[in-house]
């Protein structure tokens, strides 16, 4: 019997929403998890990017995208990562928009209760991403997304990376694509908007199981109160 493939979730999406920003999981424990994935940096400082067992964070500085790769002392505060394994693999030969492409990959699921994991290498039209700013937990989410800054290049190579959510769980996740995108030159990523590719090879894995981890440490999240109709309202409007 093969062994059951895990994604491994740290906190959640609500708690993120909630303001609980600081980092409590480094990204060297996290990566003993996997090596795909997406995720945030404490104090929700830009996007984490999982991509072939590394990690790299893309954020906007001065006016402009950049992408470094992060040590294994940095902590996260929300992240999903999966041991990546290709069940469906399929090419992707003309222009497709984002939402074509996900029709088509949505074509080759079985059911739609189970979560998979999403990886699309190829040539892009045209690359949306936005990087989420650093802030402090004073400032709601919601209200932090509305100043991120957003990008767009032409052209461009890359892969794309995450996480797909069925509907049961929004709110520990995004119901739905959480996409992550980095270039092959690693100078250009972020949170995925819109995107059109122009050709590429499309994997799409399975996940057989959900290991949801919590901040057990930390007191800020132990006695938070959330407000669940606010906080889901929250994911809808930032992601």
């Amino acid at each position: 019997m093969s062994e059951a493939i895990k994604l491994f979730q740290y906190n959640t999406l609500s708690a993120l929403m909630a303001g609980l920003y600081g980092g409590t999981l480094t990204i060297g424990e996290l990566l003993e998890h996997g090596d795909l994935g997406i995720g945030t940096l404490d104090s929700i400082d830009g996007e984490l990017i999982i991509l072939d067992g590394k990690a790299y964070q893309a954020k906007g500085s001065d006016g402009k995208a950049e992408v470094v790769e992060v040590s294994d002392d940095v902590t996260v505060p929300y992240a999903a990562v999966v041991p990546h394994q290709a069940e469906v693999i399929f090419k992707q030969r003309f222009e497709m928009t984002d939402k074509e492409l996900e029709k088509r990959i949505e074509s080759y699921y079985d059911g739609v209760n189970l979560f998979r994991s999403i990886k699309i290498k190829g040539i892009f039209a045209k690359m949306h991403v936005r990087m989420i700013p650093k802030s402090t937990p004073d400032i709601k989410f919601a209200d932090v997304a509305t100043r991120q800054p957003e990008y767009t290049r032409d052209t461009i190579s890359g892969t794309i990376v995450g996480i797909w959510t069925p509907k049961m769980f929004h709110g520990v996740s995004v119901a739905g694509y959480h996409l992550h995108f980095i270039s092959d030159d690693f100078t250009f990523g972020g949170h995925v908007m819109d995107f059109i590719i122009s050709e590429g090879t499309i994997e799409v894995g399975p996940v057989d199981q959900l290991d949801q981890r919590f901040p057990v440490q930390d007191r800020k999240y132990l006695f938070a109160k959330f407000n669940m109709d606010e906080l889901k309202a929250d994911i809808e409007k930032s992601e």
